[in-house]
């Protein structure tokens, strides 16, 4: 019984000790954005204009292009209107409610239908906000789909493509031996052909399910870019660091 007890203590050692071993052989990889993103509308229109081309670089919340908005302009006047007027009403009649020459129930339905005009016009404003496609994040255009007088519909037509840079994504294929050797929060040197020079990155997947067929599993680690030096696309070759 100590012998087999003894016996399987020296084989997970063993297999330890190869992980380790193995985790400080450079292994293949590939250097990918950290997200993709095909940013669309959500509202269907006319393309009015489109303020990006492929290879801009743009920022969270920038705008990329917008949609007509001739009737949600107007919308947005008309409610306007009618809310600055309800204010003016409700003003005028303050007075006389003090004074008792209007009713309760009077003031109370201008206040009311103030009120409704006010949250008309946020309504028609939110509409017309919609009529503006903004980045959801800072990257690069990597494609633009349409054009200026393109019919856009709502979830189903692409205006531009755009990939996260910064942080990079590092995906690497690593035999079953390393499996227990390498932990999320592990940090790693990321080595980038050609001449991109080497990097540190950090461990942020380790996949749990093994490829029965290849003897693989997969790891994933995130690569600073901040200086936007660095592009994704490329092969590299990574060694875990103890």
């Amino acid at each position: 019984m100590m012998n087999r007890m003894l016996l399987k203590s020296l084989f997970v050692v063993l297999v330890m000790s190869v992980g380790s071993a193995l985790a400080q052989t450079p292994l293949s990889c590939l250097v990918e954005p950290m997200r993709i993103v095909n940013v669309g509308s959500s509202n269907d229109g006319v393309l009015a204009e489109v303020l990006v081309e492929r290879g801009d670089i743009v920022k969270a919340g920038q705008v990329l292009a917008r949609l007509t908005t001739g009737v949600e302009k107007a919308a947005v006047e008309l409610a306007r209107a009618r809310a600055e007027f309800g204010r003016r009403k409700v003003e005028r009649n303050e007075e006389l409610f003090r004074k008792h020459l209007i009713s309760a129930n009077d003031r109370d339905e201008m206040v009311t239908e103030q009120r409704i005009a006010e949250a008309q016009l946020l309504r028609d404003e939110e509409q017309l906000k919609l009529r503006t496609i903004a980045s959801p994040l800072t990257g690069v255009v990597v494609e633009r789909f349409l054009s200026p007088g393109e019919q856009v519909r709502q979830e189903k037509e692409r205006v531009v493509r755009i990939a996260q840079l910064d942080p990079l994504r590092v995906e690497v294929i690593a035999p079953v031996e390393m499996l227990n050797a390498v932990r999320v929060g592990s940090s790693a040197e990321v080595r980038i052909d050609p001449a991109g020079g080497v990097h540190r990155a950090t461990v942020t997947v380790v996949d749990r399910v093994v490829d029965a067929a290849s003897g693989t599993f997969g790891i994933r680690l995130s690569l600073p870019n901040s200086n936007g030096r660095l592009s994704a696309g490329l092969k590299c070759a990574v060694r875990f660091l103890k």
